[in-house]
């Protein structure tokens, strides 16, 4: 257990960040789990409606530093690939 003020404050705003950041992963699978099943479903509009919803959101994940690049550049790109795939 830290002894020192600003260890304990460290711990303090460790805490709170990751409550947020796990909010946000939260968040982002909710709307990439809408676009899974739209695939599934094999409905094509409300697949394509759903992706451009996630896109920004996963971006916004990117800049908030929860997820990296790469790995929305792939996952935006597998989703794009599965849809025109329903056409």
């Amino acid at each position: 257990m830290a002894n020192i003020a600003s260890a304990k404050k460290r711990i303090r705003s460790t805490n709170r960040k990751t409550i947020v950041n796990t909010n946000r992963v939260s968040k982002i699978r909710t709307y990439e789990r809408k676009v899974e099943e739209a695939i599934t479903e094999g409905n094509h509009e409300l697949a394509m409606s759903a992706l451009k919803i996630v896109q920004p959101e996963l971006m916004a994940g990117v800049n908030k530093g929860v997820i990296h690049k790469s790995t929305m550049s792939r996952k935006i790109s597998r989703y794009n690939k599965r849809i025109k795939a329903l056409q």
